[in-house]
């Protein structure tokens, strides 16, 4: 799995667009670390662009909290403060349960089809051939495909920020946590209510998965 998103990609999007979501995922996996500084010119060259896609992208990036620019000092990754995990699954514990509702009333055909190869996907998380990076690109792939089929734009952006930050969190202790083909295996069932349009059911899960990600976290600090 090469591509952590769902998210169509090609020559339809911008060199701001492609900028923007290819450094937004180094940001989430922790490729660029927490508290690393952000070198416009580095990032241009690794991404084949020019100077303004990035400084594009690293504008929407600032809003989203995944760098800081300081006066006179530059601009850095933000630091993964496992202090706001409680912010962080407040929020998602009242909009992950509405945006699974409504993705099992609103998927298109389209939309039921890619969760369900993703299912497919799902059901071989638990084998060697999967390690800890390619587990976090599956999750994050079926949390931005299920926030896709709301086909609510401002629910679609405002979850993906938020699963973003929540992944930093999980990277940071990656290998304290014990279990995360079982955490992101417990996508199925919630794909499976999904895709059979079974919205109190989806709801259900989709809280009852979020809470378990913030009691694994803080049964690793």
């Amino acid at each position: 799995m090469q591509q952590v998103a769902t998210e169509p990609r090609g020559e339809e999007l911008s060199l701001a667009e492609r900028a923007y979501r290819a450094i937004r995922d180094r940001l989430v996996m922790l490729e660029i670390r927490p508290g690393a500084p952000i070198n416009e010119d580095q990032l241009a060259q690794s991404l084949g662009v020019g100077r303004t896609p990035v400084r594009e992208a690293l504008k929407r990036l600032q809003y989203e909290r995944l760098i800081t620019t300081y006066p006179r000092r530059g601009t850095f990754a933000t630091e993964v403060n496992i202090t706001d995990l409680a912010h962080i699954s407040e929020v998602r514990q009242e909009l992950e349960p509405l945006a699974a509702a409504r993705a099992a009333r609103r998927a298109t055909a389209a939309d039921r089809a890619t969760l369900t190869t993703l299912r497919q996907e799902l059901e071989s998380a638990d084998s060697p051939r999967y390690d800890a990076a390619e587990l976090l690109h599956l999750d994050l792939q079926v949390h931005r495909a299920i926030y896709a089929a709301t086909h609510n734009p401002y629910l679609d952006d405002t979850l993906v920020r938020y699963d973003n930050l929540a992944t930093r969190i999980w990277c940071l202790f990656i290998d304290r946590l014990s279990d995360m083909a079982g955490h992101v295996g417990e996508h199925g069932p919630l794909i499976e209510a999904i895709v059979a349009g079974e919205p109190d059911t989806a709801a259900r899960l989709a809280r009852s998965h979020v809470e378990g990600f913030e009691r694994a976290i803080r049964a690793a600090i």
